[in-house]
């Protein structure tokens, strides 16, 4: 164990050097604001204080992770080594910044508290964002921090036995349309149909009719795909499913249609199934849990695991709520527009509500990707596509982290704007799993 000297212990200070030390780096932790007891101690020891006790591992401490609530930080970007960082820690330091303060900044979302302008979707935008205005929005900064650490952790104690964490896989698919044709209400058929007719979209009113006379198959139905590269690769993968009453922004199939229910009773056969809150749960108790309850009564399994709609949250509201439900993991962070590390960290983490200052059992896995992120906003083909997944692999696997990717069934239909996408999802899934 390293046993940690502050002259205060705050919840703060617990809570990111759980993360930095034991979470990613592995190592036990043990706090103290007794300088005898730190004196006596005959391990590995840090001090994270003002000014040294004496010639321990020091590390001066700023300020943030003393104080409560949210206010404007005035911060300056620098420069360790290669690595963007900030808040100097200066004088007889160990290390040139603190970066249990700065990791602390970005995994609590601490700038998504202060006044920004959202969305049209009600988002925080990735532009406002700290990582992205300064370039490191595609490096999981956090992690890279620690291991830094480490290695300046392992100089200093070259005794203590260092674990070693590993790289981790997961595939995510989010169910926003389970069928493009099939299922649907002689309404929403009709119209389909008269809307394509009037548009003169041809090519699909031929899809349309011969999916509904079953002459083909639905291009979205692409579940038996995803679980065969599943299998082959064994890639671990997670379902998030809606069961949301219809609206502009939820358009799947009634989660009264037993076609429907029926494949996502498939699905908890051969893999983990969360909850994919619709549009307006964001901020709305009563829907999240109308459909909570909705999606537990289909699998009869509690619901643990949730990602929000058009990734839709608002902190700490949604996260808040989420916990008032019992729900233990959330997939929602990372940004629609942009791929990269949200949180600064491809490690999942606990939520940490600033509001109240305490760490939650809500866990936070970031993810890395998202599908329509690569095709709709930055509008680069499947090739440069594959070559961004590459990259951020190989960024996450230098710090043995967890590479978490976001799909929809739908892009392995090769139709419409997927067109040209289905292999692109089986070449990720070698890439991320080799």
């Amino acid at each position: 164990m390293i046993l940690v000297y502050t002259h205060t212990i705050t919840p703060r200070i617990r809570y990111i050097f759980k993360h930095i030390l034991t979470r990613t780096l592995l190592i036990p932790v043990g706090f103290t604001s007794k300088v005898e007891e730190f004196v006596a101690h005959n391990g590995p020891k840090i001090s994270y204080t003002k000014t040294p006790l004496g010639n321990e591992f020091f590390i001066k401490s700023n300020d943030l992770m003393f104080e409560q609530g949210v206010n404007d930080l005035d911060i300056n970007m620098q420069k360790w080594e290669e690595v963007p960082c900030f808040f100097v820690a200066g004088g007889k330091s160990a290390i040139p910044f603190d970066i249990f303060a700065a990791s602390f900044y970005l995994i609590t979302r601490y700038e998504e508290y202060l006044p920004h302008v959202k969305d049209v979707h009600g988002r925080y935008t990735a532009e406002q964002s700290l990582a992205y205005k300064n370039g490191f929005l595609e490096k999981p900064i956090v992690d890279i921090w620690a291991y830094k650490l480490l290695k300046i952790l392992k100089d200093k104690f070259p005794e203590y036995e260092y674990k070693r964490r590993s790289y981790k896989y997961v595939s995510t698919i989010d169910i926003d349309n389970a069928y493009a044709y099939k299922y649907k209400s002689l309404i929403r058929t009709f119209g389909g149909l008269f809307n394509d007719i009037f548009k003169f979209r041809l090519l699909n009113v031929w899809n349309r009719l011969a999916v509904v006379f079953r002459l083909k198959k639905d291009p979205y139905d692409t579940f038996s795909e995803i679980l065969k590269i599943k299998k082959q690769y064994n890639a671990r993968t997670v379902f998030f499913c809606t069961v949301g009453d219809y609206n502009t922004f939820d358009t799947n199939v009634s989660a009264s249609k037993s076609k429907y229910r029926l494949q996502i009773k498939e699905l908890v056969d051969y893999a983990r199934v969360g909850l994919h809150p619709s549009y307006f749960t964001m901020q709305n108790l009563t829907i999240l849990k109308k459909e909570k309850e909705r999606l537990e009564s289909i699998t009869n399994m509690p619901v643990l695991r949730s990602r929000q709609h058009y990734l839709r949250f608002n902190l700490p509201d949604t996260y808040q709520q989420l916990i008032d439900l019992e729900i233990e993991e959330d997939y929602s962070m990372g940004y629609a527009s942009n791929v990269g590390f949200r949180a600064g960290t491809c490690t999942p983490f606990y939520f940490y509500d600033l509001d109240f200052e305490i760490q939650t059992p809500l866990k936070i896995f970031p993810f890395a990707l998202m599908d329509t992120t690569l095709n709709d906003y930055l509008k680069i083909t499947p090739k440069q596509s594959l070559g961004k997944i590459r990259d951020l692999r190989n960024e996450i696997r230098a710090v043995d982290g967890m590479f978490i990717t976001l799909f929809h069934n739908e892009t392995l239909s090769d139709y419409l704007r997927w067109k040209g996408w289905k292999r692109l999802y089986e070449s990720m899934i070698k890439i991320a799993t080799n």
